[in-house]
């Protein structure tokens, strides 16, 4: 079912159990508190919902974010990113709902319709709500991204925090990058290492995904290497600021390099496995570097100083390894995969409410530099005002603190109110309303823009032929 279907109704989908219901208020009380389980598509999706005593009419409809297939993670609901801020929002008034989606694995083609039939089911057991804004985390951050684009959507307001929102062919594309820049440049020669198209073959991504890891890591001690690491790092857009490291500072390229060697195991050992769940829900490989111009990509790279001046201290010729890669680059897509790709994963920016988008400075899972992507989608579909990003100065993936997820919230809850943005959205504003709550610290940054996003594979340098 694509994403942008939508059911009429809810009773060939809905099934509903309300647990732990409490007796009905005194009159003129407010209604008490609710906690609410049920499913939809025909039993298959779980959803839980929280109804606050003294609701105040608003729901927050919450995606979450990806859960491998291949992973024991429970395909459980969810309807808040974390137990604090659950409990925060819920002390606020809001209605709290979400869904677990059909399934596991990469979901895109199913969770914008489970998220709505969530949502029709809720209001056919609590009621019709005065307002809702959809909240989503990573995965359903790109999920949230999808309802808020939706012709006719039910929701009011969106709130992706770190978001997929490049979609998953530019998910699959910047990753191919790097690798391919690893495979090239560290993996020993006459090594193969199948780089996309495993059909489903987890066990054939892991043992890549190993090659690679390996050859970051014996070459991490050498100049030649680690110039080398730099270079494939700025390709896979990864942090330059590691768990358990101090920020490097501006110009400590080798400090930044021991942050990426650290930052390539989750990167590799986490989401290039992903890729099989990608490739399964689509019929085959959406992505290709066929045609990619490696030059053209390092020259709009935020770590292109680093890059360059590792080279130098090496004795490497740059251009000679970036003309290698190019050279090189062979990989084309399943174009009927692709397309799939694209009807189920891709956004237009044609925003029909406002969004209000949240992210992190360094993320390995979801580069910061797809916000500028998200940006440029929407000011080309004509959306932009619709549109405020707010940036947290924090080393991690979806790394909020309530504090700042709860302002947010309040921020677009105050624009969809009123109609207008005025300062709710103004980050200096933001950061000084989330540090008010008393719900932990907000590094929510008065000004920032992120980098250039590499993986745009028409937006650099026009689609490439292969």
């Amino acid at each position: 079912m694509s994403p942008r279907s939508r059911v009429t109704g809810v009773a060939c989908a809905l099934a509903l159990s309300v647990i732990a219901v409490p007796s009905a208020a005194a009159a003129g009380e407010p209604p008490a508190a609710q906690h609410l389980e049920g499913t939809v598509d025909d039993g298959a999706t779980p959803w839980v919902a929280d109804v606050p005593a003294g609701w105040n009419g608003t729901v927050l409809l919450y995606g979450h974010g990806y859960r491998p297939s291949f992973a024991p993670i429970p395909n459980t609901p969810e309807n808040a990113p974390d137990d604090e801020t659950r409990q925060a929002l819920l002390d606020r008034g809001y209605a709290l709902v979400g869904s677990s989606y059909e399934r596991s694995g990469w979901t895109l083609d199913t969770a914008a319709e489970d998220q709505l039939q969530t949502l029709d089911a809720f209001s056919a057991a609590v009621g019709q709500p005065s307002r809702v804004l959809a909240v989503g985390t990573s995965m359903g951050g790109l999920v949230t991204g999808q309802l808020a684009e939706l012709p006719g959507t039910p929701i009011d307001g969106a709130l992706p925090t770190c978001g997929l929102v490049h979609g998953g062919v530019d998910l699959l594309n910047y990753q191919l990058d790097g690798a391919h820049a690893i495979a090239q440049l560290l993996v020993p020669a006459g090594t193969d290492v199948r780089l996309a198209d495993y059909g489903g073959d987890l066990a054939a991504v892991n043992a890549a995904a190993g090659t690679l890891t390996d050859a970051v890591l014996a070459a991490q001690d050498d100049p030649a290497g680690r110039a080398r690491i730099a270079l494939a790092a700025a390709l896979y857009h990864l942090p330059r600021w590691a768990e358990g490291q101090p920020e490097p500072a501006r110009r400590d390229h080798e400090a930044q390099v021991d942050a990426q060697v650290a930052q390539f195991s989750t990167a590799l050992g986490f989401t290039y496995p992903a890729r099989v769940d990608i490739e399964t829900t689509v019929g085959g490989n959406p992505s290709w570097n066929a045609g990619v111009d490696y030059r053209a990509l390092l020259r709009h790279a935020d770590e292109r100083v680093q890059v360059e001046a590792l080279y130098r201290a090496a004795g490497l010729d740059l251009d000679a390894d970036l003309a290698r890669l190019t050279e090189t680059a062979a990989v084309t897509p399943d174009e009927g995969a692709l397309q799939r790709a694209y009807a189920t994963s891709e956004l237009t920016g044609d925003l029909q409410v406002p969004v209000l988008s949240l992210h992190t400075t360094h993320d390995v899972l979801a580069p910061v530099q797809v916000e500028e992507e998200y940006a440029e989608t929407v000011r080309q579909a004509g959306a932009t005002g619709l549109l405020r990003q707010a940036f947290v100065h924090r080393l991690g993936h979806c790394a909020f603190t309530p504090a700042e997820l709860v302002a947010s919230v309040e921020a677009l809850d105050q624009r969809v109110a009123t109609g207008r943005w005025g300062a709710a959205a103004d980050p200096r504003r933001l950061d000084a309303a989330a540090e008010r709550l008393g719900l932990g610290a907000s590094e929510i940054l008065p000004r920032y823009r992120p980098a250039e996003w590499l993986g745009d594979r028409g937006g650099l340098f026009g689609r490439p032929r292969y």
